[in-house]
Parts: C-alpha cells; structure tokens; sequence
C-alpha cells in the first residue's frame, strides 16, 4: 500500500495563521517541513481520508488530482477535517469533464458516521445529494465497509463526540493500516474490537498533536500516548517490530519544530509526518 500526506497539522496549521509564538515564528523561518497544513491523506491515489479547508491548496501545490477521487473517508464534523462546503464545487457550472462541458457522472462518494453526516448535510443548500453530485454513506463503528477494493472499518475514537469521529483501519490486497488522527487513547471499546479481530497493521499513523507533552492523552495524544499504543498493539499481535509507526496530526503547542521533534519520536521509533510525505508499506 501507498499513503501520501498531503497535511499534517492541527486546526490552525503551523504556522497558526494568527499566531506569533516562538514555534510559529521559527517554523516560518526554517520553512520547509515545518510548514503544516490542515491534515489530510491519500490511500493508494484513490481513498482520500478527510476534507479540510487546505484541500484546494494541496491540489495546487502537493499534487492532489482531486477530479479523479471518487472516495472520501471523513474521521469527524470538525472544520479542519471537514469543510463540506467545497463540495459543491463539483457541480455543474462550477466543474466539467474535459473539453465538452460534461459534468461529472460519477459521485463523490462519502462516507461518515452518522453525527459527521448530519455536518455535511446541512451545508447542502444547493440538493448536491440529490443531485447526484455527492452519495452520502453513513458507517457505524466496529463494521466494515467496501470502498471499491478496500475494506475499510471505523473504530470509536476519543475526541469531541457530537462530531462523530472514528479512527480507520484500512485494508487492501494483503496488507493494512492504522489510520488514528484527532483521538485520545484509544477507548476501551476500540481496544476489545482490535483484540478481538486481530488484524495485523503493517502501517500505524497515531495523533501526535501535543508532540513530547505528558498531558495529551484525552482527545489527543503526544509521544508518550503513541508508545503506550503502541505497546498494546503489539501485545494484542496486531503490530510487531515489522510494523512502521508513524506520529501525525501536530500542533505549535507541542512546542517543537519539525527537526525536534523528529529526534525526540526517534527514541521511541517512530517516524514523524510532514506535508508531502510518501511512504510504501
């Protein structure tokens, strides 16, 4: 499998664009990897795993060929996960199929927990849905679901609850992987379901907002947090020494650029995310 990051940050990006902590201000100097937008990834250049409102900047400079995606994964309802009111650039008038005006025949297909979907449909003021531009998919946790050759299943996450988030994992031809942003320590529920089902992630991407902070475990994580995840992954033999962990999801109050803190997730062996990253697993 294939995951490309296009964004890597939390709600207000790094640097915060309101921002002038010692963070934002070194990140803007040192540029780079340091330059995080609103995070948003992409499963084998088809499964696209949320929307936020930097989607129309990762298709302008990360490469996103957001025409040809025709599957979204939505974590939650918060704005920088899901910015539903782009979506109505995709009607007629607004977007065609090559040079005959065409308009797209094919949805975007959607799928979202129930309290998400609700989110996104109430942005609807122009009846896409019905229209036939998008076709909304509502998922309950702990039940897989088919994407075209993906099974994909939601788990219940720790985060704000009216936004109805869940953590994927996702799987295709053999392999699979953990994708687990905008969550606390896993609740228990989460924890029995992986127990009892065992898949086997050959690739773990686990919320990092808080960077080297004690206090992300609720809600968010830090490094801390990701060891202990991955430790009862391991002990539940879903993950092992094969298995590539990544840190994802930050924001400037973890306190750190992305040089830092990519030696600080080197002790614990994890890799760190940056907007562009690539990785095959």
């Amino acid at each position: 499998m294939h995951l490309k990051y296009f964004g890597t940050a939390a709600a207000e990006g790094i640097p915060g664009m309101f921002c002038t902590c010692a963070v934002c201000r070194e990140s803007l100097r040192l540029g780079g990897r340091n330059l995080r937008t609103r995070s948003q990834a992409l499963v084998d250049g088809r499964l696209l795993i949320d929307f936020p409102p930097d989607t129309y900047g990762h298709m302008l400079r990360g490469g996103l060929d957001l025409p040809s995606i025709h599957a979204l994964l939505i974590t939650h309802a918060h704005q920088d996960h899901l910015y539903a009111q782009d979506f109505e650039n995709r009607k007629p008038g607004f977007a065609y199929v090559g040079d005959a005006g065409a308009r797209h025949e094919t949805p975007l297909r959607v799928y979202a927990t129930a309290k998400a979907m609700e989110h996104v449909r109430t942005e609807d003021r122009d009846r896409i849905e019905e229209r036939g531009i998008t076709q909304l998919h509502e998922i309950a946790p702990f039940e897989p679901f088919t994407v075209d050759d993906f099974v994909a299943t939601a788990m219940t996450a720790d985060h704000g609850a009216a936004s109805g988030p869940v953590i994927y994992a996702i799987e295709r031809a053999g392999a699979a992987m953990l994708y687990a942003n905008d969550t606390g320590f896993f609740p228990e529920e989460t924890w029995e379901y992986l127990a009892g089902v065992k898949p086997y992630f050959s690739f773990v991407s686990l919320d990092c907002t808080g960077m080297i902070r004690q206090d992300y475990r609720r809600g968010h994580m830090a490094l801390p947090a990701n060891a202990e995840v991955r430790d009862r992954l391991i002990a539940l033999g879903c993950a092992d020494e094969n298995t590539i962990f990544c840190a994802h999801h930050f924001s400037h109050n973890g306190g750190l650029t992305h040089g830092d803190l990519v030696n600080e997730a080197a002790k614990i062996g994890f890799l760190v995310s940056y907007d562009g990253m690539e990785i095959e697993f």
